[in-house]
C-alpha cells in the first residue's frame, strides 16, 4: 500500500495507540501510551517525490499526533525537516521495494524510523542535509532490519516551553 492523493484527511482519526515501554509502570494519573503513524511508499516514486509525499502525509496527521505537546509548533517543524531528509537519503539508497516510515510520540520524544537503506547512513559531509538532522535530534542510530537493509531511527526531544 502506498500513500495516495486519494487518502482522506479524516485518516487522522485512525491514529494508533500502543503501550509504550512494555513492562514499565505508568506514573499515576498518566496513561502509558504512545501515538504513532506509519506510511509506506512504493518504488514508482522518485526520491524527490517520496520526500514530498511522506512530508505532506505526515504534515496532515502530525498536529493530531502532537496534540497537547509543549511547543508543538516547533516540534512539528523539526519533525518534518528531519523526516524529509531521512526519506530523501533512504529513497536514494533504497534496499527494498517499499520505503517504510514510522513517526511516534511518547510525551518526551518524537521517534522517526525510516527503512530500508542498502548501506550505512552516510556522513553529513557526503549528505549535507544530515547536518540539519544531527542538529535537531538528541540521538540517531541504525540497525539491520529483518530484511536486507539498514533501518535509521532518530529521537527528537520535546522541550518544555521556558516559563
Amino acid at each position: 500500500m502506498t500513500i495516495s492523493d486519494a487518502i482522506s484527511p479524516l485518516w487522522v482519526s485512525s491514529l494508533q495507540s500502543t503501550p509504550a515501554r512494555r513492562g514499565a509502570a505508568a506514573p499515576q494519573g498518566l496513561p502509558d501510551l504512545e501515538k504513532s503513524i506509519e506510511f509506506r511508499l512504493g518504488p514508482e516514486h522518485t526520491p524527490v517525490q517520496s520526500m514530498r509525499r511522506a512530508r505532506a502525509f505526515v504534515a496532515k496527521v502530525l498536529p493530531a499526533l502532537l496534540a497537547g505537546a509543549p511547543n508543538a509548533g516547533a516540534i512539528e517543524e523539526a519533525t518534518l525537516a528531519v523526516l524529509a531528509e531521512l526519506v530523501d537519503v533512504t529513497a536514494r539508497h533504497r534496499a527494498s521495494v517499499d520505503l517504510s516510515g514510522r513517526v511516534s510520540y511518547d510525551g518526551d520524544h518524537v521517534l522517526i524510523t525510516i527503512g530500508e537503506m542498502d548501506q550505512r547512513l552516510p556522513a553529513p559531509e557526503e549528505e549535507p542535509g544530515l547536518f540539519l538532522v544531527h542538529r535537531l535530534v538528541d540521538d540517531i542510530g541504525q540497525h539491520r532490519d529483518a530484511g536486507m537493509g539498514y533501518e535509521t531511527w532518530v529521537s527528537i526531544p520535546v522541550r518544555p516551553k521556558a516559563q
